[in-house]
């Protein structure tokens, strides 16, 4: 049974490629999108370091000028109306005039330190041969002092998403606060070709989209400059920052590879850390919130973006935060993968996308935070829990954490990526970035 799961996720991997990068899942998503490239080197890196690292240069192949990352890359290749928001949408502004590729001007969180660092480690020799390294380290500094330097929107030391695509938690419950001061456009102005892959049942509401679509297009039309003024929507997401914080460290290490000074990045992970847990924490809840940068309140919705922190080396509230998760709100233990939201919430979706599902790549952070501090039984009850669950549904996009049933894209690559680092990575890898 594992070696037929590992031999379906390569296929899918395999078929999802396209010439350099690797696409979510074969229709609603024909483009490179950025997170999703961090979860799928890290399954690539066991099947091909050079493909893995392919996967990461090609992305980075569309990093602006100002060092951000783009939430997607469009495909030439693909008619432009295959996905909404496409290329027409982001303007003259979002074309890069180096590769006359044509991008979002959103970002999603910052795993790509730490996806490098995995692919460098799987195949040092062949890292080291290809320079990988050497020509991608530089481009992850840019990528973070974009984050530091322009997304400091609050001035207090924490980044800010300005859209909730940016979280990767697109339609989660934490931001129905802020996005509610949003007013949306009409759905007659836009066509939605989600819901030509999945059911309405599963997806965000037209309401919710003509509120993304508002966002996208302010930020489009004020020529894509980070302001707290400038942003109607700007919250301080604990799984952005815990993830940065994760790439610092990563970072020190390459640095240390590259014979270059690793402490301004070991500085950088332990200032973020604290700036953390001393505002994102809630020692009461023993959970962390997302802020408003605009009222300056915590979101007090229990998400599993408030868990992601266990990634981060040294959190002093480890175990504060392990019972939480392993209480009645998220059974972890219990449950797999975890639950995107609050079992015990009253607006707990099971199907609808970021409002209660569970989806297999939070469940690989919380799985990578587990080890790295050192629980391993759990982390291995947690592991072969999402396989099990993929042998159930098959490599869905994500899957309700109460029955199992599939939901979302199906042959989903990071789904596919996810199941291959769980079977691949040998006990110690998990407790060091």
């Amino acid at each position: 049974m594992t070696d037929d799961l590992a031999r379906r996720a390569r296929r899918i991997l395999l078929a999802n490629w396209r010439r350099g990068f690797t696409v979510p899942a074969q229709g609603l998503y024909p483009h490179q999108w950025s997170w999703d490239s961090a979860f799928i080197a890290l399954g690539l890196r066991h099947l091909s370091a050079v493909r893995a690292q392919r996967e990461l240069e090609s992305l980075f192949g569309a990093q602006w000028p100002d060092g951000r990352v783009p939430q997607i890359v469009f495909n030439p290749a693909v008619p432009a109306n295959a996905y909404f928001p496409g290329p027409d949408f982001w303007g003259p502004g979002a074309r890069l005039a180096s590769t006359g590729l044509v991008t979002s001007g959103l970002v999603q969180p910052p795993l790509h330190a730490l996806a490098a660092w995995k692919v460098h480690r799987a195949d040092p020799v062949t890292s080291r041969r290809r320079g990988f390294l050497r020509r991608l380290y530089p481009k992850l500094q840019r990528w973070h002092d974009y984050l530091f330097d322009r997304r400091d929107l609050a001035g207090d030391g924490l980044v800010c998403v300005i859209h909730p695509w940016e979280s990767g938690l697109d339609n989660s419950p934490a931001w129905d606060e802020p996005l509610g001061r949003v007013a949306p456009v009409a759905p007659a102005t836009f066509v939605r070709r989600d819901l030509g892959h999945a059911g309405a049942g599963e997806r965000p509401t037209d309401l919710d989209y003509g509120r993304y679509v508002r966002l996208a297009a302010d930020y489009r039309d004020a020529g894509f400059v980070d302001t707290l003024g400038g942003s109607a929507f700007a919250v301080e997401d604990p799984l952005t920052n815990a993830l940065l914080a994760v790439g610092e460290t990563a970072l020190a290490a390459m640095a240390g590879e590259l014979g270059t000074d690793p402490a301004p990045h070991r500085e950088r992970a332990a200032s973020l850390t604290n700036s953390l847990v001393a505002r994102l924490y809630d020692p009461a809840e023993g959970t962390f919130f997302a802020r408003d940068a605009h009222t300056k309140s915590l979101l007090r919705q229990r998400t599993v973006g408030g868990l992601v922190p266990l990634v981060v080396p040294g959190l002093p509230v480890v175990e504060e935060l392990l019972k939480t998760a392993r209480g009645e709100h998220f059974r972890l233990g219990e449950l797999s993968p975890v639950p995107s939201y609050d079992l015990t919430s009253a607006d707990f979706e099971p199907a609808r996308y970021w409002r209660g599902p569970a989806w297999f790549n939070t469940g690989w952070l919380i799985w990578h935070g587990l080890r790295t501090h050192g629980h391993d039984q759990l982390a291995g009850r947690l592991g072969e829990g999402m396989l099990d669950a993929i042998r159930l549904a098959g490599f869905r996009e994500y899957v309700d954490p109460l029955t199992g049933a599939g939901h979302g894209s199906d042959d989903f690559s990071w789904t596919a990526a996810v199941a291959i680092d769980l079977l691949e990575v040998p006990a110690a890898d998990g407790r060091t970035a």
